[in-house]
Parts: structure tokens; sequence; C-alpha cells
């Protein structure tokens, strides 16, 4: 199998691990609910070791931001989309300049693999 095909894969299960291990945040009550807190705990882990796998060919810095923001983009549709939490145009701006971030790397950067 192609390694940046891998390499993107792992980044992409990190990134659905940590958005996992967010929604589950609240869950938790303050770390006072043993299961979701378990739960939580065990998503985010599992973030951490994929973005392992992520930074073996691409720098850490890339990964950091690509994992961070497509996980803020992430959250905040699903809050939206499931629990009708709504946004407001300046929240709906910023996400989009994380995602035109996220284009810009992925797209022109010579920092990352292509």
């Amino acid at each position: 199998m192609n390694a940046q095909f891998m390499t993107y894969g792992a980044l992409v299960v990190a990134i659905i691990c940590e958005v996992i291990g967010t929604l589950l945040l609240p869950r938790t009550a303050g770390f006072t609910r043993p299961v979701p807190t378990l739960f939580m705990a065990l998503f985010y882990g599992m973030a951490f070791y994929m973005l392992t796998f992520a930074t073996r060919s691409i720098p850490v810095s890339i990964v950091y931001a690509l994992w961070s923001g497509l996980g803020v983009v992430l959250i905040a549709g699903v809050n939206y989309f499931v629990f009708r939490q709504s946004l407001d145009a300046p929240a709906l701006a910023g996400l989009g300049c994380i995602i035109a971030g996220v284009v810009l790397i992925n797209g022109f950067s010579s920092a990352v693999s292509h």
C-alpha cells in the first residue's frame, strides 16, 4: 500500500478519534462519570498514537495544523447538524479561514509531500 496513503490515513483516523474524544468531554461531567471519561481518554490516546504515524513523513507543524484545524471544523459541523448549535457569521468566517488554510497547506506548501 502507498506510504503517502497510509500517512494521510493515519492522520484522518487521528482527526476522527480527536473529534469523538472532544464530543465525549461534556459527557464526562468534569471527569466524575467513569465510563464516558474512560472512552474519552481512549479516543484521545488513539488520536495521539495515530499522529505518531503521520509525523513520520509530514513535519509535525503541518500535521498539527491539519489535525487541529480539521478537528475544529468537524466539531463545529457535528454540533450544528447533530446538536442544533448554530454559528454566527464571524464563527462561519473563521471556520472558512481554517478550511482555506488547510487547502493552502495541502495544495501549495512544499513542506507537504505530494
